[in-house]
């Protein structure tokens, strides 16, 4: 019984020896990269202007002063006259600005249901968005999201409150 499990393995592995092996993929070398260097920055002098700073959300929101928002009608993502000029004031700030990123976020009222009002927020983000791309702005700088009725801006059920909750908001990325 012994020989017979002897034979039994020999014969396993001269059959796997005999099977054909592609060579291995030789990957190249992990190129080492230099750690990031760490450049302190000076203490801010008494005379140095405070503020946030240019391409950040805080700047962009201030630079805008509410142009960030765009609003829509019940059931539309067209862009009017009034949201294409503050599409262009943000296209201008992003084309200023070539380093800073953006998310362009839609948004529906309360009424209609979870996939329609996410399906609407998305139509409003991608006409902000491709409005922006159409003005010159990378469109690989510019990214989207909907959520719906998820975030209102006002929770009130009114026409006054649903008007400010159908809109696309854009947003810097840091």
């Amino acid at each position: 019984m012994k020989r017979l499990a002897v034979i039994s393995v020999a014969a396993s592995v001269l059959a796997l020896a005999a099977c054909s092996k592609e060579a291995p993929i030789i990957l190249p070398p992990v190129q080492q990269t230099e750690a990031p260097r760490v450049v302190p920055t000076p203490a801010p002098t008494p005379t140095a202007q405070a503020g946030p700073v240019a391409g950040s959300q805080a700047h962009f929101a201030r630079t805008m002063a509410g142009r960030d928002v765009i609003l829509f009608d019940t059931d539309r993502f067209n862009i009017d006259s009034a949201d294409a000029a503050s599409l262009r004031t943000q296209a201008e700030y992003l084309l200023q600005y070539p380093n800073a990123t953006a998310t362009v976020e839609g948004h529906a009222d309360e009424r209609g249901t979870r996939d329609y009002n996410l399906a609407l927020g998305e139509s409003r983000a991608n006409a902000a968005r491709n409005y922006l791309v159409s003005l010159g702005v990378a469109e690989g700088r510019l990214r989207t999201v909907s959520y719906g009725e998820e975030r209102p801006a006002d929770n009130g059920s009114s026409d006054a409150a649903w008007a400010r909750n159908r809109r696309a908001v854009t947003v810097m990325i840091n």
